[in-house]
């Protein structure tokens, strides 16, 4: 019965207040769905302090340092992630992240407060809010790799 009275109750406060953004990094790429919370922020189901490489937490953390903890006191960022290395995930989830504040703020906040996030983070790295559109070149006939072709002896 209790199961009954809890969906009664989240019907009566209206639609949820939800972003869904991407983020991504060669081949990796994270989905941001930011709603309304109380500054909660997991990666795959884990907290963003237990991501690993321990080494990349800080590049994770960039936009929570920049803006400061209270832009995302007022919402929920559950970010999965799929593709790529360690590396471009973190980057991947990091832009995710980013814009999914930015659009939430354009959405449901205003717009000047909106501008004012999207000038702090652009002004740190702009690879924060815009994708880097950089893949890996692909491997032609006749060497090793994109470029390097196999050696040649005359005799």
């Amino acid at each position: 019965w209790s199961f009954r009275i809890i969906m009664a109750d989240k019907s009566k406060t209206g639609p949820t207040q939800s972003v869904q953004v991407f983020g991504r990094k060669k081949t990796a790429t994270a989905v941001a769905h930011c709603k309304r919370g109380a500054g909660m922020m997991r990666v795959n189901g884990r907290p963003l302090e237990l991501v690993e490489p321990a080494t990349l937490r800080f590049k994770l953390m960039e936009p929570v340092l920049l803006l400061g903890k209270d832009k995302f006191a007022g919402v929920d960022i559950r970010v999965r992630v799929k593709g790529g290395g360690h590396v471009s995930q973190v980057y991947a989830i990091r832009q995710a992240i980013s814009k999914s504040l930015v659009a939430y703020y354009q959405k449901y906040v205003d717009e000047a407060s909106k501008k004012e996030i999207k000038d702090i983070l652009c002004s740190y790295d702009k690879g924060l809010l815009v994708a880097d559109p950089r893949r890996k070149e692909s491997k032609k006939f006749g060497g090793p790799g994109a470029r390097a072709r196999y050696q040649k002896s005359y005799r």
